[in-house]
């Protein structure tokens, strides 16, 4: 992997870069292909948008792509010519047959426009700079290349975090930070206008799994490599009483009838594209060949 310097503000570091590939890393050696159903499931999701685009592109990336679900879809589409796929971690490239490359999402080792689409599902949130992230991103695609992104919003796991919260505050007094501070919906599309992208798209949507029970979705969570990456967090094993009784609130609260509990995930899509000349502009201020009075009765 590309060693780097972060230029981002210390105080303003929220996530533990290491600990994000040492979850990945862990969760490739254990049972990864058993839990990267959410991740196939919006790399599936994502890849739909470009049935709608009369487009074919040649180079495409999956940045952040954990297996590769993303380049998957791309290929099975016809899409694009060839898909270079990259992780942060190893180990989570090692079945890929193709071109890939190890790499931090926080720094792109890659020539400014060299592709022509780029796509990444369920890794952006946890990069301490989203905004300069995108901005690298506007600068490796082409002229009218496209970005394509799908990142976990703040309402994810909304009833993991609030039993976790209430049974920590319980039994310790004080809670210690658990969750990723994801991304608002409204907040997506100034972040791809900031980076320079153009014709900005977001939408987002909810989608629900069920567990058999509260441990059954922590595991799933290591299994993906989405545990606590927080660089606030805390650095010991949670208490088995706080895990108790954050289970038990959790059942009592969103058991279904059959005794499953609901985990629901918000997953953020952003579009954009970088800029051309062939795009649609928007009219300069007072260009307009119209008076809203011409439209207003008289």
């Amino acid at each position: 992997m590309r060693k780097s310097t972060s230029l981002i503000d210390p105080d303003h570091i929220l996530f533990d870069r290491r600990a994000v590939a040492d979850h990945r890393r862990r969760a490739a050696r254990i049972d990864w292909p058993r839990h990267r159903f959410l991740f196939d499931e919006v790399a599936a999701r994502l890849a739909e948008r470009l049935l709608d685009i009369n487009h074919d592109f040649g180079l495409a990336l999956d940045l952040g792509g954990r297996g590769g679900g993303f380049a998957e879809q791309v290929i099975s589409l016809e899409k694009a010519q060839r898909v270079i796929r990259t992780d942060i971690c190893e180990d989570m490239l090692r079945e890929v047959k193709n071109a890939a490359v190890v790499l931090d999402e926080e720094f792109l080792p890659f020539k400014p426009e060299t592709f022509d689409l780029v796509g990444s599902v369920l890794a952006l949130h946890w990069t301490n700079d989203l905004p300069g992230a995108l901005s690298q991103i506007r600068s490796i695609l082409k002229p009218n290349g496209l970005f394509l992104g799908a990142l976990l919003g703040i309402d994810s796991l909304q009833e993991l975090k609030s039993c976790l919260f209430e049974a920590e505050s319980e039994i310790k007094g004080g809670v210690s930070p658990r969750v990723s501070p994801f991304t608002e919906v409204r907040d997506a599309g100034a972040l791809l206008q900031r980076a320079g992208l153009a014709l900005p798209v977001t939408d987002t949507e909810m989608i629900t799994l069920k567990y058999e029970h509260p441990f059954a979705l922590m595991r799933e969570l290591r299994g993906m490599g989405e545990a606590n990456a927080l660089m606030a967090r805390q650095k010991n094993f949670t208490s088995s009483k706080v895990l108790m009784r954050a289970a038990e609130l959790y059942l009592d609260r969103y058991a279904d009838e059959d005794g499953r509990v609901p985990a629901t995930f918000q997953i953020i899509y952003m579009t954009g594209w970088s800029p051309h000349d062939s795009q649609q502009q928007p009219l300069r201020r007072g260009s307009a060949r119209h008076s809203m009075s011409d439209f207003l009765e008289k």
